[in-house]
């Protein structure tokens, strides 16, 4: 057994493995690299042959995780992609918004380095097309939570709940060596206890070898205060000043999650009722999703969909699907909450609303999630000024904040809460997913307090599995 490693090693995005034993080669999951530093090797060529990976396994449909499939498909790859009924239904959306944008993007750029007669760093062709998405679809094939999917030559592979994104799975991947059996667990994304949607992540009991994710390996969510609190401060601030309030916004499950605070607030009257924009279709498209796959939700949303109290859905709100639709919001006078992509502002529209807002004293910017250092929001919240958006430097005026315990990721409490489950303690754990230097911290409490075997591994670095 061969364990490698193409993406999300010592970064952040990019999560790729490929597992191979005997005839089997087994990719999990085909990640978008989205640091700056990274992002080259969207283009660059795979480190192994697309075309003899025989199935991939998808744990969830977040860009960093599904957003490469397009250009495996076009490389060679004909096998089958294994993913729950929603994760099908999400990556469609993500792949073809990604190639979308990065048709967009690259038509700009072309014509706006051309004006100003100067060269790329990187690349300035989408590293796939619409077209390129599309032919990915018919291989995407639906699986059950909890039920054993034979991979052959003795193979097998169990999705269950990782309570991260609707849909999102951790992997148990049993395998018949000859000389007994062995078991690997690909955490995927780990999510939070006790969150709103989302059923809780299921812990797992037994794992030889762990891929763990270790994004917030070293922090704990709860330390900096309620949710709703945090926000309702920073609404009634922005109303006061009569400012607007940017939210860099991940399409997926965090724009359902802050509709659903700000929902709660509207509703107790904690804040005003100024209008809210939801400017982003593919967070429009997903949020629709939670009405088409109950089954999927905590018995709390369920039980409000039954009653129809639409959980998501308050007087105020306002999407937008369209191009007009969105340069719109920037004529609104007063206060309004503009929630729209991308989480860390690596593209789409928050960038024009950032464009307009930035350098505005009254407004401010405030992040909900993880930014990693290279993106734009990663500059933003580390204090850069000025910031280049759109190829121009703006000074940032706004207030900059951050809205902690929204992360759809487990904290450094949740992983190891996810660790200790297993019994005995695996042989090997590997950290991914993480920046560099929290990842190899997370590594060295672990071999200290739980006597793990960790691994952080390089990127394209392979190990032997006993």
């Amino acid at each position: 057994m061969r364990l490698s490693f193409h993406g999300a090693s010592r970064q952040v995005t990019g999560s790729c493995y490929l597992f191979e034993h005997r005839a089997r080669r087994i990719l999990i999951d085909c990640g978008f690299f989205q640091e700056r530093r990274f992002v080259s090797r969207n283009w660059a060529p795979f480190g192994f042959d697309p075309a003899s990976v025989d199935t991939l396994l998808l744990t969830h449909a977040h860009l960093d995780h599904c957003g490469l499939l397009p250009k495996l498909v076009r490389d060679g790859f004909e096998g089958r992609i294994l993913a729950t009924r929603p994760s099908v239904a999400l990556a469609e959306i993500v792949m073809l918004d990604s190639a979308r944008i990065q048709e967009e993007d690259a038509a700009y750029k072309k014509k706006r380095h051309k004006r100003e007669g100067r060269k790329s760093k990187h690349p300035l062709v989408p590293a796939y097309t619409v077209e390129d998405a599309r032919s990915v679809l018919p291989l995407l094939q639906e699986v059950s939570f909890n039920a054993c999917h034979d991979l052959g030559d003795g193979v097998s592979v169990c999705y269950h709940d990782a309570g991260h994104v609707l849909g999102s799975a951790s992997l148990t991947v049993d395998v018949d060596t000859g000389d007994g059996r062995r078991r690997l667990l690909f955490s995927g994304d780990v999510g939070q206890h006790d969150k709103p949607l989302i059923p809780d992540p299921t812990l797992l009991d037994s794992a030889d070898y762990v891929v763990l994710e270790s994004t917030y390996g070293d922090r704990e969510h709860r330390e900096e205060g309620d949710v709703e609190e945090q926000l309702a401060k920073h609404v009634n601030a922005c109303a006061q000043r009569g400012g607007n309030l940017v939210i860099p916004t991940f399409a997926i499950e965090r724009a359902q999650e802050l509709l659903f605070h700000l929902a709660r607030l509207i509703y107790a009257k904690k804040i005003p009722r100024v209008p809210v924009f939801l400017d982003s279709p593919m967070a429009i498209n997903v949020t629709e999703l939670f009405e088409r796959y109950p089954a999927f939700l905590d018995a709390e949303t369920r039980g409000m969909l039954e009653r129809g109290e639409h959980p998501l859905d308050f007087p105020g709100l306002y999407l937008s699907r369209s191009h007009d639709q969105s340069r719109a919001i920037n004529g609104v006078r007063g206060t309004a909450v503009i929630l729209a992509g991308s989480g860390m502002c690596t593209g789409g529209r928050v960038k024009h609303h950032l464009v307009h807002n930035i350098s505005r004293e009254r407004a401010t910017v405030l992040f909900v999630g993880y930014q990693s250092p290279d993106t734009l929001g990663g500059q933003i919240v580390r204090g850069k000024n000025p910031v280049r958006i759109h190829g121009k430097e703006r000074e940032v005026k706004a207030e900059i904040a951050r809205l902690y315990g929204l992360s759809a990721h487990a904290d450094h409490e949740g992983l190891l809460r996810y660790l200790d489950a297993l019994s005995p303690k695996p042989r090997r754990v590997f950290l991914t997913h993480g920046e560099e230097e929290v990842a190899v911290r997370f590594g060295d409490e672990l071999r200290k307090t739980r006597s793990l075997d960790v691994k952080v591994p390089e990127y394209q670095e392979s190990f032997e599995l006993d």
